[in-house]
């Protein structure tokens, strides 16, 4: 468990942060400013907090009423930065080895070998940095960062340098990381997707303050995030598990609620288990069953909720079955459709709304 209860005032800049967290991967989420990358320096020892307490799994990293500052060398803490930040005139091995270097006594969590494997850094280990992609020097990074054999790991914004196809080269590395190794991540990023990828716990911050936090599921309806985020990218977030694969179609159905839904979604097999997000501004509601239509998903649903976002539309929430989903639509619709909590609606979805928003989260059992 990580614990977190600290003010520090940088400049003209108060930073206030409480949260705890038992996930594997707690994601710090917030506009640039917002207070990430201070609060995970404290959480490394790089920064002292002016008032506060950080412990980790029960022991006591910082206690400024206790006097107690445990230094960032005898944390057993990984940091792995925006850039690499590795030594050019050494090879991949070598660098992966000063990792190593850097363990002292702690018990070996993964080994060499498996880092190499985990990784896909097999044929880049006589290399030097400077023969690598942007993706391939943080593949390095997380490895060495690894190797020290940590018991918690700092990622602050890893893939803020790289492009679009650098970032998806290393995304299902980091997945493989939280889903194969017990050593719990938290993940700096203003960007979304990534922590909906990623994160199993989300801390949201806003100019030096938690605002919330919480399972994505559950913060994925907060108007908190939405305000963040903006209306594009506002939407629930839900698990299902997959039933049904057509690989000729590249789609799957997946098991939501006590419905089904189809989405756009390859290379996955049946009894997986997917984090989905529906953006809201692709969530269509009727009050009447919808026939000839090319929408692939129509969900009998009850309304929930009726609130008025921060951009001049109307978010509406429904249960589809056990599953929470926001629409967003217009006052005019809203007035045309006479919406009001309580109501049956049907709930229209395209598959094609999902692609780029579905991402597995465990193999099939």
């Amino acid at each position: 468990m990580l614990r977190v209860d600290v003010t520090k005032q940088l400049g003209e800049f108060s930073l206030e942060a409480s949260f705890t967290s038992e996930g594997r991967v707690t994601g710090l989420f917030g506009a640039s400013g917002a207070g990430k990358s201070s609060l995970i320096n404290m959480i490394a020892g790089l920064l002292k907090p002016d008032r506060g307490v950080i412990s980790l799994d029960g022991e006591t990293l910082d206690d400024t009423a206790a006097r107690v500052h445990v230094p960032p060398h005898r944390r057993r803490i990984g940091y792995v930065f925006q850039d690499a930040r590795l030594f050019p005139h050494l090879s991949v091995a070598a660098n992966l080895r000063y990792g190593e270097r850097r363990r002292r006594s702690a018990p070996t969590l993964i080994a060499f070998d498996e880092v190499v494997a985990l990784l896909g850094l097999a044929r880049l280990l006589e290399q030097k940095p400077r023969q690598l992609s942007g993706g391939e020097r943080q593949r390095v990074s997380l490895g060495r960062a690894l190797l020290s054999q940590p018991r918690l790991l700092l990622l602050d914004e890893p893939l803020a340098s790289l492009d679009v196809a650098r970032r998806e080269e290393v995304l299902p590395y980091l997945v493989a990381l939280r889903e194969r190794l017990s050593i719990p991540m938290v993940y700096v990023s203003h960007q979304f997707d990534e922590v909906l990828r990623l994160a199993t716990h989300l801390v949201l911050l806003e100019g030096g303050r938690v605002l919330a936090e919480g399972a994505v599921e559950e913060m994925s309806l907060y108007p908190e995030l939405q305000s963040v985020i903006g209306p594009d990218l506002a939407g629930a977030v839900i698990e299902g598990l997959v039933v049904r694969v057509n690989p000729d179609t590249g789609s799957a159905e997946l098991a939501v609620g006590t419905g089904t839904l189809q989405v756009s979604l390859r290379d996955v097999r049946v009894g997986a288990r997917v984090r989905l997000q529906l953006l809201a501004r692709d969530v269509i509601l009727a009050t009447q069953p919808v026939q000839g239509v090319s929408v692939r998903n129509a969900l009998a649903s009850t309304v929930i909720a009726i609130s008025d976002d921060d951009f001049g539309a109307v978010l509406v929430r429904v249960d589809v079955g056990g599953a929470i989903v926001l629409a967003r639509i217009s006052h005019d619709a809203r007035r045309a459709l006479r919406l009001r909590p309580g109501d049956a609606v049907w709930t229209l979805v395209k598959a094609v709304s999902t692609r780029g928003h579905a991402f597995t989260l465990t193999s099939g059992r």
